[in-house]
């Protein structure tokens, strides 16, 4: 699947507008991740604990919304938005849209 955050496609026709598709995951960071981020924010450097747990709801929500997209029956997604918030202390929420297409190639 062909996932993009332009509302284009080189080299491709967007035949078929399906519709709107998003993921979303909420990620809470456990104790011992906030222990050792805490003293990486304090000697500075960045906080790999935080990063993998970023990745990780990424990844996840990426499958949610790529997983609509095929029940759609989209070979792509484009205008993909990624935002990330956080809820309350230790709780990651990470959303993803974009609009499910069939394409193509030219």
């Amino acid at each position: 699947m062909i996932i993009s955050t332009t509302s284009t496609l080189q080299g491709y026709h967007i035949d078929q507008y399906l519709g709107l598709v998003s993921g979303e995951t909420i990620i809470g960071a456990n104790i011992f991740k906030d222990f050792f981020a805490s003293i990486t924010d304090i000697v500075g450097g960045r906080s790999s604990a935080y990063e993998q747990v970023l990745r990780e709801a990424k990844a996840t929500a990426m499958a949610e919304m790529e997983m609509q997209a095929r029940q759609f029956g989209a070979n792509a997604i484009i205008g993909i938005d990624l935002d990330y918030e956080t809820i309350r202390e230790g709780m990651l929420m990470v959303t993803v849209s974009g609009t499910a297409v069939k394409t193509t190639k030219l």
